[in-house]
């Protein structure tokens, strides 16, 4: 069959949502899918890889190295007329993502759409809680137009619901487990890092902006190092607050964003993630340091709801509470038996998240709308 993914973040762009929607990509067309990718176009001049079409695009003001694209509804319908997906897939609500809708209404093509980001808590992290209901508004309204609105967990899948979004299907996420592996762990790493054997290397990952809920991170850090003065703490990422957090925190080490391989070695060679965040629809670091065999302190909320078992895996935090947080850092910093053991556990709990099987459930949702556009089809091929 032949879909359209629609997107306007895509790698060698480093977030979730482009991450993921490459992911998604590669599972359908390893299902033997012909699969069309739309995105922005990054620079005047460059020209889309085979299978990719492009649209005009501007750089996002407060997001650097992101872009969005421009209105594009009269070329996706002179596309689509042309070369007619039987499904297409919305990723991100964006001007792009809405040209899309309008051109598939207008030629009768089903839709799901992806619900990957939280505008809506964007508004309050940059000052702007007025704005929250006007971008709720704007993103319910979108995906109620779509025959499905694919969720990464059970948790938002209820939310949305009671937000009054029509039909939330849950469709799980994957993490690579054959990369994302403790064997990766790299002792002359470790070492570069200043630490000494029986160190303890705490990680952070992730895009440095304010949403992320950073200066919990450092005075959790601060906390524990007070107890493991051996204790060193290592950012990987990059983004808007770098430079802040580098000049209050000359000692923390900065390795910049890391990708693939590289990225899953710095996972591995670490002992303690901390995830302070409480703006992730989901949050695939927590899978990747689960996967990496590394213990998490997570706000129970996103992906720690929904993998992340408390005393278990590690520590599933309740909302907002900052000094539980510091807590269990300053606690699992002190016990190597426990977190090895935790682990261990979450390596083995993240062994059946496969991403073959992700790609079989969305392709099943795919086909079940463009069979008969209906969203009950989409619930049945994941019940």
């Amino acid at each position: 069959m032949r879909y359209t993914i629609v997107t306007e973040t895509y790698p060698p762009e480093v977030n979730g949502v482009a991450l993921t929607v490459q992911e998604l990509e590669r599972g359908l067309r390893a299902r033997g899918h012909d699969v069309e990718l739309v995105r922005p176009r990054r620079h005047r001049r460059e020209r889309g890889g085979e299978g990719e079409m492009l649209a005009a695009g501007v750089r996002l003001p407060f997001y650097a190295g992101l872009r969005f694209g421009l209105p594009s509804a009269a070329m996706l319908k002179r596309r689509w007329r042309r070369h007619r997906p039987g499904a297409i897939y919305i990723a991100t609500e964006g001007p792009l993502g809405w040209s899309a809708m309008r051109a598939a209404a207008a030629l009768g093509i089903p839709v799901a759409s992806g619900f990957h980001t939280r505008f809506d808590h964007y508004m309050r992290d940059y000052g702007a809680a007025w704005m929250q209901p006007i971008a709720l508004a704007w993103m319910r309204r979108l995906h109620n137009r779509s025959a499905v609105t694919l969720v990464p967990t059970r948790e938002l899948r209820a939310e949305l619901e009671g937000l009054g979004f029509r039909n939330p299907v849950h469709l799980p996420r994957a993490v690579d487990t054959g990369r994302f592996d403790p064997a990766r762990r790299d002792e002359a790493l470790r070492a570069s890092w200043g630490l000494e054997p029986d160190g303890l290397a705490v990680v952070r990952v992730g895009r440095m902006a304010v949403e992320k809920n950073l200066d919990l991170a450092v005075r959790a850090f601060r906390a524990l190092q007070a107890l493991r003065p051996d204790a060193r703490f290592v950012w990987v990422g990059d983004g808007p607050e770098l430079a802040r957090i580098r000049s209050t925190n000359p000692d923390f080490i900065y390795c910049g964003t890391r990708r693939g391989d590289d990225l899953a070695r710095h996972f591995a060679s670490s002992d303690l993630f901390l995830f302070p965040s409480l703006s992730e629809t989901f949050g695939n670091v927590t899978i990747e340091a689960m996967s990496s065999g590394v213990a998490t302190v997570a706000y129970r909320y996103g992906a720690a709801a929904e993998h992340l078992q408390h005393g278990v895996h590690g520590a599933a935090i309740a909302l907002h509470d900052e000094n539980a947080f510091i807590d269990a850092a300053c606690r699992l910093s002190l016990e190597h038996g426990s977190r090895r053991w935790m682990g261990n556990n979450a390596r083995q709990a993240m062994q059946p998240l496969r991403p073959a099987r992700v790609a079989a459930d969305f392709d099943a949702v795919l086909q079940g709308i463009a069979h008969r556009g209906s969203p009950a089809n989409a619930h049945a091929a994941l019940a």
